[in-house]
């Protein structure tokens, strides 16, 4: 299976380069592998998101990779990057012969310019309400910095003040958005929240044990 595996992504490498060179600057396809989500990206062909072979995948990957083989496509989802581009972008998953997932085909196009020109165009002509700001996604090579994000996204109370259920259900949201998919998570996880690695550890599976049951454990 992991031979199939290979091979699939061999024979995408070259389509990357394709899609890139067809769409020209505006666009950036990327392949991920994801069977190591700390190094996803093992081939790119463009520059929207500032990544390269070797780079990490986004908070996008971590939650396909959280869902496993009930993941779906998701295509032409608009997303911000942390430098204020906007981004259109489709994620094309990857499966062997058993239907497992195992990457994705992602493919990137910046519609910043365009997206400008739309709204001065709609401003002239006195028409079109101010579309919806999209969701800011962390793009980078370095995953422990997305994870970092991922974290800050849910520190909106204090975890000392945090009872248990608050607790649990942080934990059981971080690990559907995929964090601990990640080495090392559970650690950084921890010095983030000032706990003991063993608290985390004992957290993610009360949470996993109360998602599974359908109820508090």
């Amino acid at each position: 299976m992991e031979a199939e595996r290979d091979a699939i992504i061999a024979a995408l490498r070259t389509v990357v380069d394709g899609i890139a060179a067809t769409f020209g600057p505006v666009c950036e396809a990327v392949l991920h592998d994801y069977r190591r989500p700390e190094s996803s990206v093992v081939a790119i062909a463009g520059s929207v998101t500032g990544r390269s072979v070797g780079g990490a995948m986004s908070e996008i990957g971590l939650r396909m990779v959280a869902r496993g083989d009930e993941a779906a496509d998701e295509l032409n989802y608009v997303t911000r990057t942390g430098t204020g581009k906007l981004v259109k972008s489709s994620t094309m998953l990857l499966r062997d012969s058993s239907g497992a997932v195992f990457g994705a085909l992602c493919v990137n196009v910046d519609v910043t310019a365009a997206s400008e020109v739309h709204a001065l165009l709609g401003a002239l002509a006195g028409i079109g309400a101010a579309p919806e700001e999209p969701h800011v996604t962390t793009f980078g090579d370095d995953i422990d910095s997305v994870v970092d994000v991922m974290l800050d996204a849910h520190r909106h109370q204090s975890w000392a003040l945090l009872d248990r259920a608050g607790r649990l259900d942080l934990f059981r949201s971080l690990d559907e958005r995929g964090v601990f998919a990640v080495r090392r998570a559970i650690e950084q996880v921890a010095g983030r929240l000032g706990i003991s690695r063993a608290s985390a550890y004992s957290y993610l599976s009360q949470s996993r044990k109360q998602a599974t049951t359908g109820g508090p454990s």
